[in-house]
């Protein structure tokens, strides 16, 4: 029989990302964020090749990099709306972690699984963070994406990507619970 862990459980069926701009100070210390760090390292992991590392930034962080967004945003090819837009994600957020992937090369783990590794770093620390009480949201958009942006502003290498932008902070207002999939429509069962 298993062993249920019903206020893990009901956590999961509720949970509820909170809009990054809804989240504000205070956010979580170096010692509050580290047992979130810990928990989202335990993300499933084929081969333990931790394809993916964090980059923890803080608010004079978050302030240049809406900076470096403005700066790129021209030659990335984008209009005055998606630079503000963009920009508004980092000069509102006051502490997010850059969830960046790092293939590592292997024989036996394909890219792919490392991506999925990867992705799943980024919700367990979307959960863990909701979990410790703190509001959180995951964010990438076009910053994301942008080679130079993300040279010049993370420091990245070419092998390197950001998974998602996880910003945490104090929740000032609960949303409203969105849609939720309806599952009739995505479960085939195979019986045989």
């Amino acid at each position: 029989m298993p062993d249920p862990n019903p206020q893990a459980f009901e956590f999961l069926l509720n949970r509820r990302s909170r809009p990054a701009k809804t989240l504000t100070t205070p956010t979580p210390s170096r010692s509050d964020l580290l047992p979130i760090l810990t928990a989202a390292a335990r993300s499933p992991d084929h081969g333990k090749l931790e394809p993916w590392r964090f980059v923890v930034l803080e608010r004079a962080a978050m302030l240049r990099l809406a900076d470096v967004v403005e700066s790129h945003g021209p030659s990335a090819g984008r209009s005055e709306e998606e630079v503000a837009k963009a920009r508004l994600a980092f000069t509102d957020g006051h502490l997010a972690v850059a969830v960046i992937e790092v293939q590592k090369p292997s024989e036996k783990i394909p890219a792919i699984e490392q991506t999925y590794s990867t992705g799943a770093v980024c919700l367990a620390l979307l959960n863990a963070a909701l979990a410790s009480g703190w509001g959180a949201n995951w964010l990438s958009g076009w910053p994301s994406h942008d080679q130079g942006f993300v040279r010049d502003g993370l420091g990245l290498e070419a092998h390197e990507r950001v998974a998602g932008f996880i910003h945490i902070g104090t929740e000032t207002t609960t949303p409203p619970d969105r849609p939720r999939p309806d599952l009739d429509t995505i479960i085939t069962w195979v019986s045989e």
